[in-house]
């Protein structure tokens, strides 16, 4: 590679702007831009140690000399709405990226509120980045859609590239992969977590380039289809800085046994279905999985369990002391068949789990695990009238054992007020508090009042709280004291819940950080829209579906804020309607309305 080459591919470096900047002073005949210089190149080395985004925005602002030189140092970007700001305003600005951090649809998206082919497409930020960032090497997209030619522009246009994560994402399939993978030499981290991929009948395991390997985190649990094996188990075994394995329901625990044995290394693991193939032979001896287990003394993080048999469940034994985070959500299991292993879990700090392990297994969680910080327990059977297998009591006895909780997330079909503020009080750290009662507007099922005062004391004792999202049946005066208490809400999440207006108002008027605001199936209209006209502009977005909003509202919003981009949805297959907004998506740009707007999405 010629000099020329080696420089396209790395980014201006520091002495590239201070040489040009002494021989414009040269030509002058001035020094007196030395000093400027001098304190510039001071301030580049003190933002280096700056990695905080906020700190970093505010830096930037302080003034233009500031602006300036930040954007010079700025060398991972993070844009949490690709319409917000356009790739060559981006590109315009910052000079040195490495790592591009890319958002795209709403969180609702990922619950089939929007219809397909609304947008986020990568496209044209793989140009732009390609032009503007050849040294690029990392990008990280979420509710994206990323097409093969997507894939095939990383692979191709950057030499350098090293890391791919692709989060809740759509549009590419195994062909795409297999080109990508081939072509990057340098892979080390390719994490497809909860993204649509289609299987095109390409066998992408294999296009791995022969030789070793450079990855050390390879995630596709979310791939539908058969990898084939034999070049996973070689592309595993030439991997020796691997740290990271997760694995689809099509790897038998034979197969990962098989994987085991050659990446003793690995921190973290997905072990795919847990349970044998069905072409397993009856008078085969099976592996010893305890040993395979025990022999991964690193191992802190393990997931997967998908097409489980408990009777496998023993052979983690020998990790779950050392676990700092457990994955059980695709796993149904019951108490009985959790305990053994929880009361093992003295270290544990995540856990993920299924209702099926009901009070009674929770109860067993807060017994052993002290160290809890993140707790996630999902439905089995999401649908409203399901049976409910947690309760609040099963949500008492983790606030009553699990005092360093910060983050939780409980679907349940019923709760208690009591149970809520017990939580507020012996939890203070909540950072995040998220309940979905999924029976629509239920009352305390005890004493039958709203559920204000439970949610009313997580706002008041949690003090450190930042998201929340709220369920069941609540009044205007939940809303109230979310307004009042709730300073450092940055991200709100309202399902089957409200009163009036005068809810939504006492929100938008009395939460000064919000950020994010997301609403469904609630009485909301246009009086309570309007309430946030003063804060719009500070808000990166504003959701709201199967609300009372009217099409004529949401036009006020649109000619009161120009700088406001206000979208109004529709199904795919419903005509245009002159009255009704069925679905509202409100978000500020720098760039105005976006170009590539489906018919099914008017802009007002």
């Amino acid at each position: 590679m010629s000099e020329d080459d080696e420089r396209q591919q790395s980014p201006p470096s520091d002495l590239d702007f201070v040489s040009t900047k002494a021989r414009n002073c040269n030509a002058t005949g001035s020094g007196s831009a030395y000093p400027d210089q001098v304190l510039n190149n001071v301030l580049e080395n003190v933002l280096h140690f700056l990695t905080s985004k906020r700190d970093r925005n505010a830096a930037s602002l302080v003034c233009k000399s500031w602006y300036r030189v930040e954007a010079l140092t700025r060398s991972e970007l993070l844009i949490g709405n690709c319409y917000a700001v356009s790739p060559a305003r981006v590109t315009a600005r910052f000079a040195r990226v490495r790592a591009l951090h890319l958002k795209g649809k709403p969180r609702f998206a990922d619950f089939n509120l929007m219809p397909p082919d609304w947008g986020a497409h990568f496209n044209p930020w793989a140009l732009a980045m390609a032009k503007a960032y050849p040294w690029l090497e990392k990008v990280h997209l979420k509710r994206m859609s990323v097409t093969d030619d997507d894939l095939v522009t990383l692979a191709e246009l950057f030499l350098g590239f090293k890391e791919l994560s692709l989060v809740c994402c759509d549009g590419f399939g195994t062909g795409g992969l297999a080109i990508f993978v081939n072509k990057c030499r340098q892979l080390k981290v390719l994490d497809l977590i909860d993204s649509e991929v289609t299987d095109d009948d390409t066998d992408w395991i294999s296009c791995f380039p022969e030789g070793e390997s450079h990855l050390e985190s390879l995630i596709f649990d979310c791939v539908e289809c058969h990898v084939n094996f034999e070049a996973l188990e070689r592309l595993v075994a030439r991997s020796p800085s691997l740290k990271k394995l997760r694995l689809n329901r099509y790897v038998s625990i034979e197969q990962l046994y098989r994987l085991m044995i050659r990446a003793p290394q690995l921190t973290h693991l997905g072990t795919g279905s847990f349970s044998p193939s069905e072409i397993a032979g009856q008078g085969d001896q099976e592996p010893d999985y305890v040993n395979a287990f025990a022999a991964c003394k690193s191992l802190v993080c393990l997931s997967g369990f998908r097409e489980i048999i408990p009777d496998y469940l023993p052979a983690i034994y020998p990790v779950c002391a050392n676990l700092t985070s457990l994955n059980f959500s695709y796993a149904n299991i019951t108490a009985e068949q959790l305990k053994p292993i929880i009361s093992k879990c003295h270290k544990l700090e995540v856990f993920w789990v299924l209702d099926s392990i009901c009070d009674e297994g929770l109860q067993a969680v807060a017994v052993t695990c002290k160290e809890l910080r993140e707790l996630r327990v999902f439905p089995v059977d999401a649908r409203e009238d399901s049976d409910g297998l947690v309760s609040d009591v099963g949500l008492r006895a983790i606030s009553e054992g699990c005092r360093k909780l910060q983050s939780i997330l409980y679907f349940c079909q019923q709760m208690t007020n009591a149970a809520v503020i017990a939580m507020s009080k012996n939890c203070p750290d909540l950072v995040v508090f998220r309940l979905c009662i999924m029976g629509r507007r239920r009352a305390d099922h005890v004493t039958g009042e709203p559920m204000d005062d439970g949610f009313g004391a997580i706002v008041m004792n949690c003090k450190k709280l930042t998201r929340l999202a709220v369920s069941g049946l609540l009044t205007d005066k939940a809303f109230d004291y979310i307004g009042r208490h709730g300073k450092l809400i940055r991200t709100l999440s309202v399902a089957f819940a409200g009163d009036s207006d005068i809810g939504l108002k006492y929100v938008l008027e009395g939460c000064p950080q919000l950020q994010k605001l997301e609403i469904r199936d609630s009485p909301f209209g246009d009086a309570a829209l309007r309430s946030g006209l003063h804060h719009y502009y500070n808000m990166r977005f504003l959701w709201m579906s199967s609300c009372s909003l009217t099409r004529h509202g949401c036009q006020e919003i649109a000619h009161a804020m120009p700088h406001l981009v206000v979208e109004v949805i529709r199904s795919a297959d419903e005509e245009e309607m002159d009255t009704a907004a069925e679905i509202l998506y409100m978000y500020r740009s720098l760039e105005g309305p976006r170009t590539d707007v489906p018919k099914f999405v008017t802009i007002l």
